[in-house]
């Protein structure tokens, strides 16, 4: 069980021509996850997310700030230093990074080879590994042979070789179909659970923060701009990155064509229903409309599950006379966060 603290880390780059300012890749950014935690950073391309990961690990070094894995102070340690930390800290990629002249049971014992393991306790290991992501009858087959899921797997079980208290994840599911980055995510999570390895992953999938997190911090631009769980951040995103990301996982309300499209077909009040774990529940909703004799069509939206907890937005068509639904709204209004749709 391993905490990781990133505090107000920056990471910049020489700028191209001599009188040019510096590249601002990570400005700033304090992250703390606690052991046991899986936590998700996300953000779009060139938010500065995989420099991130890059400065945990000691692979590029940050221009300022403090990094720590567990007792391990990664910004103060000396390169010699940092190759026995890096034996605590996984890695996983998202092309794998296999050796494709070595076979499945070789390209796992490879980190235990470096770290001065012996022979016979190399291949138990691997073997445990193996039988842990269930491959235990591919040991002998080489990269090529496998199919997309298969060399993340092997990839995971590499990553796990040393007993690592932490792992790192770079979009470990972005070259992967939707049924294999599920069984991968299952994986992943069994790990956490099991094991009670330590998991910061960088995505840009929502889903996979949705599904697997524990806790979330967005990136843009190379700052953190919204941080916390993941169901906090998702039924109440504050920042408009934070939005976008969310719109393309959850039910939301309808987009103003999507909306002017819902209004040619549908002639009645338009209201849109936040509905959150802990709140009310749709039938309370949909008996408070019927006592005011206001009848009701769902059109759009719809619930999911976010962190164990439900949470979702229902696009509401309300049909009755005016005093009817403004009554409706108004009731609604006091039980649940409702907009009516103008």
């Amino acid at each position: 069980m391993t905490r990781v603290q990133l505090i107000g880390v920056g990471k910049q780059y020489p700028g191209r021509g001599k009188a040019s300012d510096p590249i601002v890749a990570v400005d700033d950014v304090s992250i703390d996850v606690a052991s046991g935690e899986i936590h998700a950073v996300i953000g779009y391309s060139g938010a500065g997310k995989s420099t991130l990961l890059r400065l945990v690990n000691g692979l590029e070094r940050a221009t300022s700030g403090t990094i720590l894995v567990g007792d391990d102070e990664i910004t103060a340690l000396p390169e010699r230093a940092l190759r026995g930390v890096r034996e605590r800290i996984g890695m996983i990629f998202q092309q794998f990074n296999l050796f494709h002249s070595r076979t499945v049971a070789k390209n796992v014992e490879y980190p235990l080879v470096v770290a001065g393991v012996p022979a016979e306790e190399r291949r138990a290991r691997v073997a445990e590994l193996l039988d842990f992501v269930g491959l235990g009858d591919r040991a002998g087959a080489y990269v090529e042979q496998l199919s997309g899921g298969q060399k993340q797997r092997v990839g995971i079980a590499r990553a796990l070789a040393t007993n690592p208290g932490v792992i790192l994840a770079d979009e470990a599911t972005s070259a992967l179909d939707p049924e294999t980055s599920q069984e991968v995510l299952a994986l992943l999570r069994r790990i956490n659970q099991e094991l009670g390895v330590t998991i910061l992953l960088i995505t840009h999938e929502m889903d996979v923060v949705r599904e697997l997190a524990h806790r979330v911090t967005v990136m843009d631009g190379g700052r953190a701009v919204e941080q916390g769980g993941v169901f906090e951040v998702f039924s109440s995103p504050k920042t408009e990155t934070t939005r976008r990301f969310v719109s393309t996982a959850l039910p939301t309300e309808p987009n103003p064509e999507h909306l002017a499209e819902l209004r040619e077909r549908h002639r009645g009040t338009l209201v849109t229903l936040t509905l959150k774990d802990g709140g009310v529940d749709q039938p309370v909703v949909f008996q408070t409309l019927a006592d005011r004799g206001v009848g009701v069509s769902i059109i759009h939206g719809g619930i999911t599950d976010v962190g164990g907890r439900s949470f979702g937005r229902l696009t509401l068509e309300l049909i009755g006379n005016d005093l009817q639904v403004e009554h409706a709204v108004a009731a609604l209004g006091q039980q649940a966060e409702l907009e009516v749709l103008r």
